[in-house]
């Protein structure tokens, strides 16, 4: 396959054929899908007239001209020979990976290609003749065959493409168009109509203007094909839980992080841990593993009494099939338990469960309460030894296997998923890159041990919330004409404990039901750090398996975004497609590794360079060429831990490529947004994955302070990645496998904070012109009031088809333009100083926060007032805009009735400020209607500043007029 340059079909493996021009058959111009003639004629037939993987229909052309040959084509039915078979099979590796230039030598070892030849004829000699499907199928009597056949269901798609309707899409997208032409005009309109009077004013506000109308632009074509999606779960379970047959759902590694257990409480991860264990899926199939960053004997003492309170709460779960299965949340829910139950024993059993779960909560309450204060000579464990942990910072890697095939059953006998606690080692002097290399070492530690296909990553405060979940990621991970080209299924956020009116946007509800529904039409969401689930090997680094090499014939087209354009490739593209191809045949030699000794295998590993790329690990290593999971039949299983140890050990990833190629990517603090880029760079494509039943729940800051304190972390990780050379705006070029509104979506997410500068600046626009009289646009023309009416209308018009598309509210929607501004005056700017001082001067600038009072009635985190200087601009902005509004009107009094006009336009621009910002009053003025005496005195000292000052420069009674009216008062006799 890597030298004819043919894709294979995603459905039957066979090559997609050629056309009637010599060229590789095309399905799909929208996407390059790669399926061949057959299965294409099959897919028409079926009536499916759409690509599979993006849901555009097929060409009308093509449809007629596959219709006409079908009665002259035959079916292509040879099988692919032996090095055909091979190449399909075989791993491509990106061309943005490290891996391809690991090879020391251009034109590869001879010495090297012997050992390699002289290896495939010892594995031919040692390979047994393995029976082929027909003749085992012909060995089994008709009847059986006949009993064996699945359900028709377990032929179907295990997912569809539910396109949102034409009568919805196409008048949205008209609009957009329009909305641009009057941009167009609008912009005509301004920089030919300039304010003399303001002209720094004016000036102002047009570059302001232009910047917003770039980010709507970056903002709003990544939303152009909207797309929903179906699962099937009743298929999944026909294909792959056939009765007598053994399971062969795949496997999948949850990987659940923590650090400081007092801020992150334990109960709340332990919650996390049961709702997992508790999933509707395989034991045997599933295994949680725990990454305590900070080593707290807390933590491990608290997963002790979870995994001993699982024994009883798994079976309770799966026997009654209660939701969710995180008890703390299912026990507090206010809604008829009984519904749909039918056992007898189900309230009684309930009731005990309760009272068991009351007494591990005082258990855990009271490990809580102990770890308060650390004793002087530090902890000590159950046997007397001084616990590892005990300096976070310099402490051994620990790994303790609870539960699973070895550990103890459940209360009725039955297995219980593997539960595993990882501490990776910590040592002074060595970077531990945070959050990313936490998971990073939990990618290595799970390989080792279990080598789950598919890895499932969580924050300890978010729980499994449909016991379906993994069920509903594998329709998409396990369909054969869909899941080959997936590296992530993503899942939106929803969270527990907002206030009704969700007054800080904590849901993010546009974000997750707009933007990653568009997304979702291009290339995929991007990933949000948690609640994904990811093919293991997109994280080694490695491109889709189905990813054409690059096209050799002037006819091929870039699969990305230019079709029929041709791929220009430079020296060293050739030299990159080179070692890729090499590094292809070693790759294939590798995953023959269980037929060579001990030597052959050790030399073969260095050969190839392998442990320049992922450590100094054989197991690792092997595991790492592993497709299907499982674990390397060379590995000794009394030595997986002490394996295991080492693969977590602060020194392993010197010198290698994870966190540059593979696995989380290093070099911001907010990693999941670098991975997710890398993955799409390499050619692969994410799914947004939507359940009825919210996937997974988590908690969200609900106060103003806490919020804001988010956003501003998020704020300074997307600007550390526009100062890297990941930056989307020049990164990811050479391959040709980003498309293009996807680099926009990725632009978007890097650029936003930088959104601030102008919008502080466009916010206080209406108190100047009101303290000075002056105003950004003249005297409105009839052609002027038509084009600012348009583009009222317009951006109007583009909210209501948008919400009638997505089903969002419009409450959701407003809420999340209040907080876009209120966001953008406080976070976002300090997030642009920040970010340009660290990556810049290697200034580390923390803005801590404080609580300063609680309350305990419902919602009482809301009304919590906490002081950060992140609160002083926009209470800045609010003070400025209100002196601006009474200065106005007064002024309008003293001048009379002509006055009022112009006053209006002004007031309106300056209420506009007021109302986006109303929220963050609210929040300001807390409960209690009390604000932090510091926060009064610098915004309303800010405010009197800049007033006086404006004041002083551009008073509203002239010189002249002054000189007047103090002489008229001289003479008047009092």
């Amino acid at each position: 396959m890597m030298e004819s340059g043919v894709p294979v079909c995603h459905t039957c493996g066979e090559h997609v054929g050629l056309n009637v021009n010599g060229e590789p058959f095309v399905a799909c111009h929208e996407c390059n899908f790669p399926i061949c003639k057959s299965c294409f004629e099959y897919d028409l037939k079926e009536g499916r007239k759409a690509c599979l993987r993006c849901g555009s229909p097929y060409d009308e052309n093509l449809l007629d001209d596959v219709e006409k040959a079908t009665g002259d084509q035959s079916t292509m039915a040879a099988h692919l020979s032996k090095s055909q078979d091979v190449g399909i099979h075989a791993r491509h590796i990106s061309s943005v990976s490290t891996l391809d230039s690991e090879m020391t030598e251009d034109n590869g070892n001879p010495i090297w290609k012997n050992r390699v030849e002289s290896w495939k004829e010892k594995k031919n000699k040692k390979k047994k003749p393995a029976t082929t499907k027909v003749e085992r199928e012909a060995e089994i009597p008709p009847e059986q065959q006949m009993e064996d056949k699945p359900a028709p269901d377990a032929s179907q798609p295990l997912s569809t493409i539910i396109p949102i309707p034409k009568s919805r899409l196409a008048p949205y997208r008209t609009v957009i168009i329009m909305r641009l032409i009057i941009l167009g005009l609008f912009f005509h309109y301004r920089v030919t109509n300039p304010v003399d009077s303001a002209f720094g004013l004016w000036l102002t506000s047009v570059i302001c203007e232009i910047w917003f109308a770039f980010s709507w632009v970056l903002d709003q074509f990544p939303k152009w094909y909207p797309v929903n999606r179906e699962t099937y779960i009743d298929r999944l379970s026909a294909r792959y839980e056939r009765e007598g047959e053994p399971n062969e759902l795949a496997a999948v590694d949850f990987f659940v992080s923590t650090v400081d257990p007092l801020k992150e409480p334990p109960l709340i991860t332990a919650n996390t841990v049961l709702s997992i264990l508790a999933l509707d899926y395989p034991v045997d199939k599933v295994s949680c593993y725990i990454s305590d960053d900070g080593a707290a004997m807390l933590t491990f003492e608290s997963l002790v009494e979870t995994a001993d309170f699982a024994r009883k709460w798994v079976p309770f779960c799966k026997k009654f099939s209660i939701e969710p299965r995180a008890p703390e949340f299912y026990f507090s829910q206010k809604i008829d338990y009984l519904k749909d139950k039918v056992q007898p024993s189900f309230v009684k059993e309930r009731r005990a469960m309760k009272r068991d779960y009351e007494e591990y909560k005082i258990r855990i309450n009271a490990l809580v309460a102990k770890a308060q204060k650390t004793p002087e000579e530090g902890w000590t464990m159950q046997d007397g030894t001084p616990w590892p942990g005990n300096n976070p910072r310099d402490h051994p890697g620990m790994i303790q296997v609870f539960l699973g095939y070895s550990g103890a059953p459940d209360i009725e006998g039955n297995e219980l998923p593997r539960l595993v606690y990882v501490s990776r080692e910590k040592r002074p002097g060595y970077q531990h890159h945070k959050k990313a290399g936490a998971e990073n070492a939990l990618v290595r530690v799970s390989a080792v041990l279990t080598n789950a296909p598919f890895i499932l990553n969580l924050d300890c405060d978010h729980y499994v919330n449909n016991s379906k979940a993994v069920r509903e990621a594998m329709c998409f991970l396990m369909d054969p004409q869909v899941g080959r080209d997936v590296c992530y299924v993503q899942f939106p956020q929803r969270f527990d404990g907002i206030d009704r009116s969700d007054r800080y946007a904590n849901r993010n509800t546009v974000f997750f039901d707009v933007n990653m529904k568009g997304l979702d039409g291009i290339q995929g969401p991007v990933y949000v750090g948690t609640g994904c689930v990811f093919n293991r090997q997109a994280l080694y680094g490695y491109g889709p398996p189905s990813m054409p090499s690059f096209p050799k014939s002037s006819s091929s087209s870039c699969s990305c975004c230019c079709p029929g354009k041709k791929e220009p490739k430079d020296p060293s593209e050739l030299y990159r497609d080179a070692k890729r191809e090499e590094l292809d045949a070693a790759i294939f030699n590798l995953r023959e590794i269980d037929n060579y000794d001990e030597y052959e295998r050790s030399m073969l590993i260095s050969q190839t360079s392998f442990e320049k790329t992922f450590g100094l690990s054989s197991v690792f290593i092997e595991s790492t060429l592993m497709e299907n999971g499982g674990v390397a039949e060379s590995a000794n299983p009394s030595t997986l831990i002490k394996e295991a140890i080492h693969v977590i050990s602060c020194g392993y990833e010197e010198k290698t490529a994870w966190g540059k190629e593979i696995g989380w990517i290093y070099g911001s603090v907010t990693e999941d947004i670098l991975t997710g880029f890398k993955m799409h760079c390499r050619g692969w494509r994410s799914i947004y994955c939507m359940p009825l039943r919210p996937a997974f729940k988590g908690s969200a800051p609900i106060n103003l302070s806490d919020r804001l304190h988010q956003v501003l972390r998020w704020a300074l990780g997307s600007v550390e990645i526009f100062l890297s050379r990941h930056c989307p705006l020049w990164y990811g070029f050479g391959g040709g496998r980003l498309k293009w509104l996807q680099r926009l979506a990725y632009i978007n997410t890097i650029v936003y904070p930088f959104t601030s500068l102008p919008l502080i600046a466009y916010c206080s626009l209406p108190a100047i012109c009101l303290l000075t009289g002056k105003f950004i646009i003249p005297t409105l023309s009839n052609l002027a009031s038509v084009l600012f009416l348009g583009l009222f209308l317009s951006i109007i018009v583009t909210a209501v088809l948008e919400l009638r598309w997505s089903g969002v509210s419009i409450e959701d929607l407003w809420r999340n333009e209040q907080f876009w501004v209120i966001g953008g005056v406080s976070a976002h700017l300090f997030a642009v100083f920040q970010g340009f001082l660290k990556m810049l001067a290697g200034i580390d600038t923390n803005f801590t926060v404080t609580a300063k009072a609680a309350d305990d009635a419902d919602f009482g985190e809301l009304y919590i007032v906490k002081w950060t200087t992140l609160l002083i601009p926009p209470t800045t902005l609010l003070i400025v805009n209100i002196v601006g509004v009474v200065a106005g009107f007064s002024d309008a009094l003293n001048k009379g009735y002509e006055a009022w006009g112009p006053l209006f336009g002004k007031v309106f621009f300056s209420f506009w400020v007021i109302l986006h910002l109303y929220p963050f009053l609210k929040g300001l003025m807390g409960r209690q209607n009390r604000t932090p005496t510091i926060v009064v005195l610098w915004s309303v000292l800010l405010a009197s500043v800049f007033s006086l000052v404006w004041v002083r420069i551009n008073p509203f009674v002239s010189t002249a007029d002054s000189t007047t009216v103090s002489q008229s008062c001289i003479s008047i006799d009092c």
